[in-house]
């Protein structure tokens, strides 16, 4: 079992369908407070999960129960996202009993503890532009994320904005899972684990779709 490997919640996401994402204007609590909120798709939206340890990595996908995106004009301004634990799948896994195995060991207590945790969340705080990005992000999105009933702020880049009612924010964060409280196989916390040792960091992708209802 310790040979498992913690995922993360979110593989890297395509935009797919979601509309070409346009610069922020603008940022403030203010503005979240009062815009609309565009009602998040679950079906078209995309999440995944990678994570690696010493000898051996795996991935997966998850799905969004629910959310929204607050936003002003062509601007994302706010939102909150809700995430099933139960859902989570290991796509690299093919033997069934393995698979089973695998995802067990992620939900119970020594990793996500989805019996008392069902749902993570990720609440918006500030959306702020970003120009020069390489990889063609053109946001900065950071928030509260809440995993095992930890939260914990977060700031990554992101692809978000707003077309023809549709409302659409992708990206990719790492995220060092010890700090939600998630410290199982960490060679940080159990030095002489040496070759099982899971990686602290886990990668987080999304492609989150909202319409305007």
């Amino acid at each position: 079992m310790k040979k498992f490997l913690l995922p993360a919640l979110f593989v890297v996401a395509t935009l797919g369908a979601a509309p070409v994402a346009t610069a922020q204007k603008n940022n403030s609590t203010k503005m979240a407070a009062n815009a609309p909120g565009y009602k998040l798709q679950p079906q078209l939206s995309t999440l995944g999960w990678e994570g690696k340890a010493v000898t051996h990595g795996h991935n997966g996908t998850m799905q969004f129960a629910d959310g929204e995106l607050l936003v002003k004009g062509n601007a994302i301004v706010g939102g909150n996202v809700v995430v099933d634990m139960k859902t989570m799948k290991a796509t690299d896994i093919k033997d069934a009993e393995s698979h089973t195995k695998f995802v067990g060991h992620m939900s119970a207590d020594d990793f996500f503890g989805v019996a008392t945790y069902p749902t993570s969340t990720f609440k918006i705080v500030s959306v702020t532009p970003l120009k020069g990005d390489a990889s063609g992000n053109n946001a900065t999105i950071a928030g509260d994320m809440t995993i095992k009933g930890v939260t914990q702020r977060i700031t990554f880049p992101a692809k978000a904005g707003v077309k023809n009612g549709v409302a659409s924010a992708s990206g990719t964060v790492t995220i060092d899972r010890t700090k939600f409280g998630l410290k199982y196989g960490s060679k940080s916390f159990f030095e002489s684990i040496g070759d099982k040792a899971i990686n602290d960091d886990f990668t987080l992708s999304f492609n989150v779709i909202a319409k305007n209802s």
